[in-house]
């Protein structure tokens, strides 16, 4: 009996075409809710920093450079990020958005994992590690 099964599973497997979709080369379409690489917008945030104080997992955390000024570097690590979107419901000024198009994140390289958000002078000043005044972390 078990023969007989498995003989017709193998006879209509023959002419069928397989289920299986060649991923890399045929992509579907991602849905609106999926939840995918951090983006930050620094026009709006004021550097309240609930963003980096509600994130479970400590991916955010918020520079502040000059409150004043709004000069805020946001530095994003999507290797300890959940994507539970927590810290776009906890931005009161809209600054945060999960992509739906950027959620392919293997890398073999890790320095991929730490993204620097912010005025292209003030992350240069940081990856370079040059003394920066009063500068504020919020974790």
């Amino acid at each position: 009996m078990k023969i007989g099964i498995m003989i017709s599973d193998i006879s209509n497997s023959l002419f069928r075409r397989p289920i299986t979709e060649l991923y890399p080369f045929e992509r579907r379409e991602t849905p609106e809710s999926l939840r995918g690489m951090l983006h930050w917008n620094s026009e709006n945030c004021t550097g309240c920093g609930l963003c980096a104080k509600d994130c479970p997992a400590n991916a955010i955390d918020l520079i502040v450079l000059d409150k004043k000024a709004k000069r805020f570097v946001l530095s994003y690590h999507p290797d300890r990020c959940t994507f539970c979107a927590q810290c776009v419901h906890s931005c009161r000024q809209g600054c945060l958005e999960m992509s739906n198009e950027e959620w392919e994140l293997a890398s073999l390289d890790k320095d991929q994992f730490h993204v620097l958000y912010g005025v292209k002078e003030d992350v240069e000043n940081i990856l370079a590690g040059s003394p920066l005044p009063d500068v504020d972390r919020i974790e």
